[in-house]
Order: structure tokens, then C-alpha cells, then sequence
């Protein structure tokens, strides 16, 4: 099944920070509850890791709210010989 890594953005104001920290607590979803955060850093973006068939349904775990500000990026692990594979046809 593909992993997926989903960034959900946010404004930079306290207030947005606290909204969507509240909305994900509140959830109920073991990935929202277990997401890290980047603003004490300045980066006001929540990031969780979910397998899913496709986007579609990772986009899914987010949020209404939230969804407008999320990323979802496919993720893979290569080999190396899935290096050589590209290689080759390159």
C-alpha cells in the first residue's frame, strides 16, 4: 500500500495556530492526534505519515477545514537497483 506524507498548512498568527492545533486534537484520529508541529520554529505546518490506496483517500483524514491547505506527497523507497533500473532507461 502507498505511504503518503501529508502537510497541512497554516497562517502564522497565534490564533491560527491554536485553531488548527484544536481541530486536530479534537478529531478523534490517531493521525491528527499524533502530528508533529513545526511553529515553535516559525514553519506553521502540522506533518503525519498514513498508507492509503491513493491521495484521495489520504486527503480524506484531513479535516473540511483544512483540506484547501494540504499537501500530499506520495512517498517511495528505493533500491539500488532500482538505481541502476533508472540508469538505464535515462
Amino acid at each position: 500500500m502507498p505511504r503518503f506524507k501529508i502537510e497541512v498548512t497554516h497562517e502564522n498568527t497565534r490564533l491560527e495556530c491554536a485553531r488548527a492545533i484544536e481541530i486536530f486534537l479534537t478529531s478523534g484520529s490517531h493521525f491528527l492526534t499524533n502530528a508533529d508541529w513545526g511553529c515553535i520554529d516559525g514553519e506553521h505546518k502540522a506533518w503525519f505519515f498514513m498508507d492509503a490506496d491513493n491521495k484521495d483517500q489520504a486527503i480524506m483524514i484531513v479535516p473540511p477545514a483544512l483540506r484547501k491547505d494540504t499537501k500530499i506527497t506520495q512517498l517511495t523507497k528505493f533500491t539500488m537497483k532500482d538505481v541502476e533500473e533508472m540508469m538505464k532507461t535515462h
